[in-house]
């Protein structure tokens, strides 16, 4: 009887083909619309609108750090394959400790709502007379839909349709400039760091505030580590076998990772910082002096009138875009902060009407959304420090991060940055409390 032809003896270790770098982008791009948000136009329109030029390094200043932050975020993502809720929840030995870290989380959570909820609404306002309330349902609907894109088919799908709407906000934020270009010698005296009194002092510390957000570290740690999930992670793990094993589940070094990781950030945050700036730049060479364009509705109407009403639309779009994108990525980051630090998961639809009922709660009561806006900014400012220190501190930690924890000179800055954020809030604080 003749033997069966042997089997062939597959090779000991296939090799896996790494990713190609531009494959590897998309967390920071995600993470980033929370700096594109509609507090953050507020902010950088009324800025402009009061006093020019003046603090357009305010907007520089504030893109800096906000690099360094996303980038600790999702390094810490990578590396440990563990969110930044993730990881404090496994540290925070008190289970009340535990439970007021999330309370603080959640309202920080819930403003971030306020803010982009309402944005949309005002955007689906101006657009199409659609009035503030059913503007704001609206609002979740869609951002619900965009929650159940990432939890069903992954987080890829999810990067792809947050970039589409990055796309409009950039395009509608920045064509003004274009049509009516800024002063270039307004722009460089803008770079010289200046105050114009107590009131320019505060709408600093509200740029500063709308751009380096409590919700966008929690959700950037998350983020890249949903997006490089090995099919097995690891968990709140002493650095060691536990990281190869990640790299191995991945099929790609976590030096590549945080290679790409860099560029994504660096990316991302120029994208918001050039919109940020060319927000701040057409109120300045356009609205400077015009009465009203301390709200939203105000300065929609005074583009319309000054630049024309495709400018205006555009100012719009770009408005519900921030407002959609924004309002899914604070949804997620929610999720995480409750599943990470309560170790508990709520159905995603229950999930997102707990923190959509108050921003319909102020729409249906007939508050002034700017006024909303700026008191959404507030509360977000009394979150900071609570997600600044932990980063800092658990991504210069050995025990955690290994060879990848952060070096000397990054742990400085990280603790300078976070400092200079905490105080320009407390300042904000004050100023908003004390009326000066």
């Amino acid at each position: 009887m003749p033997k069966s032809p042997p089997t062939p003896t597959p090779p000991a270790s296939a090799p896996v083909r790494a990713p190609r770098l531009v494959w590897l982008l998309g967390p920071a791009m995600v993470a980033g619309v929370a700096y594109l948000d509609p507090g953050n136009v507020a902010s950088n329109m009324t800025a402009g609108a009061r006093y020019g030029y003046l603090l357009v390094w305010v907007v520089v200043v504030a893109n800096v750090m906000a690099w360094l932050i996303q980038y600790l975020s999702a390094k810490l993502g990578v590396v440990t394959g563990e969110s930044l809720p993730q990881a404090l929840g496994g540290r925070i030995r008190s289970v009340w400790g535990r439970r007021l870290y999330w309370l603080q989380a959640e309202l920080v959570a819930m403003a971030t709502d306020i803010a982009e909820v309402i944005g949309g609404a005002v955007a689906l306002n101006l657009l199409f007379g659609i009035p503030l309330l059913w503007g704001g349902v609206i609002t979740g609907v869609v951002s619900l839909g965009l929650l159940v894109v990432q939890s069903r088919r992954g987080a890829r799908p999810f990067e792809i349709i947050v970039i589409g709407l990055v796309v409009l906000i950039a395009v509608g934020f920045t064509a003004g400039v274009f049509v009516a270009p800024p002063d270039p010698a307004g722009i460089i005296g803008g770079l010289v760091p200046r105050f114009g009194g107590a009131d320019s002092v505060l709408l600093a510390a509200s740029i500063l505030g709308a751009t380096v957000m409590p919700h966008a570290i929690y959700a950037h740690s998350a983020l890249s580590r949903d997006r490089f999930a090995p099919v097995a992670t690891a968990q709140h793990f002493t650095f060691g076998s536990a990281a190869a094993g990640l790299e191995s589940g991945r099929g790609v070094s976590t030096r590549r990772l945080l290679t790409a990781t860099r560029w994504d950030v660096t990316i991302a945050m120029v994208i918001a910082g050039t919109v940020n700036l060319c927000i701040l730049l057409l109120a300045a060479a356009n609205l400077a002096g015009v009465p009203g364009t301390d709200s939203l509705e105000g300065a929609y109407a005074a583009l319309r009138d000054g630049l024309g009403p495709i400018i205006a639309t555009l100012f719009a779009v770009g408005l519900l875009a921030s407002g959609l994108a924004s309002t899914a990525v604070g949804a997620y980051a929610g999720a995480e902060i409750m599943s990470g630090l309560l170790h508990i998961r709520v159905p995603l639809v229950i999930r997102r009407l707990v923190t959509l009922v108050p921003a319909l709660l102020i729409l249906g009561f007939g508050v002034d959304p700017t006024f909303a806006l700026v008191l959404s900014q507030v509360v977000l400012s009394f979150g900071i420090p609570f997600a600044l220190v932990p980063l800092v501190w658990i991504t210069a930690r050995r025990s955690v991060l290994g060879p990848f924890r952060n070096r000397l000179t990054t742990t400085v800055l990280g603790v300078v940055s976070a400092a200079l954020l905490i105080t320009l809030n407390l300042v904000l604080l004050w100023l908003v409390f004390t009326g000066t």
